[in-house]
């Protein structure tokens, strides 16, 4: 299998959109949460400058199992009063959090709808075989700062066997696929698991930017 990237990440957790004092995760990981780890892999701030990219997604192995922690986690809405300064003994308080662990991914990228004149794919190629030639900052993580991934690479078939999300309209899998930065909306996709085919590959596009561009006419 050629243009396939291996991901492996030992702790992670992908928060529900409606999640509050629990942090439910999904089991699966966002497509939004992978585009944005491609990009953070690059060194591109701009969300933006690699819309049309197709994106394929699987994992190996079994199904992570999902366990539960209690960690200390802010709580407080926006005070004039303490502008934005917050004790942590008055504003802190425990809640459960869901994290997934030993998380193996693999990654498909098809750069071929893409505008910019870089594609996204012929990026990665060069953040994995020329390093020096990519500025990025901050450590590579897999969703929230602190889950650090412990290596991205290309995919070899002694990895193991790969079972992809592809997109279905009746799945029971549903994920978001691209995240709003101004609204915090997201655009939700429905996903069933299955080999990799046609209806594998998920289109990174900004919904509300095309909603705007046929408002206009």
């Amino acid at each position: 299998m050629n243009n396939i990237f291996y991901l492996e990440c030992p702790c992670t957790s992908f928060p529900r959109s409606f999640a509050r004092d629990y942090k439910e995760t999904y089991l699966y990981p966002p497509p939004s949460t992978i585009y944005g780890f491609l990009l953070s892999l690059v060194g591109e701030e701009d969300l933006t400058a690699h819309l049309g990219v197709k994106l394929a997604i699987g994992f190996i192995g079994s199904i992570p199992p999902i366990s539960r922690i209690l960690r200390k986690q802010r709580s407080h809405k926006f005070s004039k009063k303490h502008q934005q300064t917050y004790s942590s003994a008055q504003f802190s308080k425990p809640n459960f959090q869901e994290l997934l662990t030993d998380l193996k991914l693999t990654i498909k990228i098809d750069s071929t709808e893409e505008l910019g004149q870089i594609k996204l794919e012929e990026k990665v190629k060069i953040a994995l075989s020329s390093p020096d030639k990519i500025t990025r900052f901050g450590g590579l993580c897999l969703g929230e700062s602190w889950a650090l991934v412990n290596g991205f690479r290309e995919y070899r078939e002694d990895d193991g066997d790969i079972t992809w999300l592809n997109t279905d309209s009746k799945g029971l899998i549903g994920l978001p696929i691209w995240i709003d930065r101004d609204t915090n909306r997201g655009t939700f996709q429905r996903f069933s698991l299955g080999e990799f085919k046609q209806e594998s590959w998920i289109l990174v596009n900004n919904p509300e930017k095309k909603k705007k561009s046929q408002s206009r006419r």
